[in-house]
Formats: structure tokens, C-alpha cells, sequence
């Protein structure tokens, strides 16, 4: 599994969010976007509807009638109950996915900076890992220590 650490200095979570998961749709990717805050969740919908002036990105809330046939799936739960491929941890907080995604973004700010240092350090200790480290430098997103 490939676990990406973003972290968040100029765009806000649900911005960066909304990005992501519009590059993993344009691969052909299903998207799970959790956290634990429901005001979180919101906000990342309305970035997703509002993706662009020519476009959005079709998404819902999990526990509604049609959870198996949305492309982006918002919820506090990790069930990919629309067999998402690409996991966004949008709140920087670790929550162990199993080997039920191909690869695992977790989002994080100064306040969960610690959170995701431990998380890096704890992953590291596992071969099947890969991880990689990304950061905004000029407004745009760069991999690097």
C-alpha cells in the first residue's frame, strides 16, 4: 500500500481534498473522504460540487440509498461501501485501513503535525509501506523531506 502525507500550509483540507480526489476520479479511481468532524465532511462536499466553473465532482454523504454507485464517498467510517480504491484521511488523524485501499492520503496541519510524524515513524516499520512526503511550495504540490 502507498500512504502520501500531505501537508497542508496555504489551501485548507477540503481545497486540497477536492484536488485529490479529482485527479484519483480522473484515473478511474472510487474515493472514500473521511473524518471525524461533520462540519469537515460539509465543507469537503461543497469543494467537490464546486471543483471548477466548467465542473464538479459528483459526491454524497455515506448512509444514503446509493452509497455502492457514488464515485466520491464522504463519511466518518472507513467502509469503502463504494469499493473506493483511493482512501483521503482529511482530518490528520491515522486510522489503519487494512489492506482494503491501494493507497491511503492523509491530510494534516500544524495541529496534527505530531500525529502524522508518529504515524510516519510507526509506518516505516512496515515493508509493505511505501511512503511518500508532499508539501505546497509556490502553489503547487512538491514531493520532498
Amino acid at each position: 500500500m502507498r500512504v502520501d502525507f500531505y501537508q497542508l500550509s496555504r489551501d485548507p483540507a477540503p481545497q486540497v481534498a477536492a484536488l485529490l480526489a479529482g485527479k484519483a476520479l480522473g484515473a478511474g479511481a472510487r474515493v472514500l473522504i473521511v473524518a471525524d468532524d461533520q462540519a469537515l465532511l460539509e465543507e469537503s462536499s461543497r469543494a467537490l460540487w464546486e471543483a471548477s466553473p466548467q465542473s464538479f465532482l459528483a459526491n454524497a454523504m455515506a448512509g444514503g440509498d446509493h452509497d455502492a454507485r457514488q464515485p466520491i464517498l464522504l463519511s466518518s467510517q472507513l467502509s469503502p461501501t463504494n469499493k473506493a480504491e483511493m482512501l483521503i484521511l482529511a482530518d490528520g488523524m491515522w486510522r489503519d485501513p487494512g489492506d482494503a485501499f491501494a493507497r491511503v492520503m492523509l491530510l494534516f496541519d500544524a495541529s496534527t503535525i505530531d500525529n502524522a510524524r508518529a504515524t510516519w515513524r510507526e509506518l516505516g516499520e512496515n515493508d509493505a509501506i511505501t511512503r511518500h512526503f508532499w508539501k505546497q511550495e509556490g502553489g503547487r504540490w512538491v514531493e520532498g523531506p
